[in-house]
């Protein structure tokens, strides 16, 4: 029970960090961000139809120099 409130207590201080535009790191680990994307035209791959995609912002992670180490071993 202990364990499942640490881990709601860590991704809620992630996400408000994250939904403030703030970077949050985890030494080690990796860093989260808010990447801003500007609208653009696409195609629908079904139908092949020209349609505008609306700008939007999505968390993106990149991972860390020691997790890309331990993963690559």
């Amino acid at each position: 029970v202990k364990s499942h409130r640490m881990v709601s207590i860590f991704f809620e201080v992630l996400t408000e960090g994250i939904l403030a535009g703030e970077r949050v790191e985890l030494r080690g680990f990796g860093s989260f961000v808010v990447k801003d994307y500007k609208a653009y035209l696409g195609r629908n791959p079904r139908s092949g139809e020209l349609v505008t995609v609306k700008p939007k912002r999505l968390p993106y992670f990149k991972a860390g120099k020691n997790l890309k180490l331990s993963v690559s071993e």
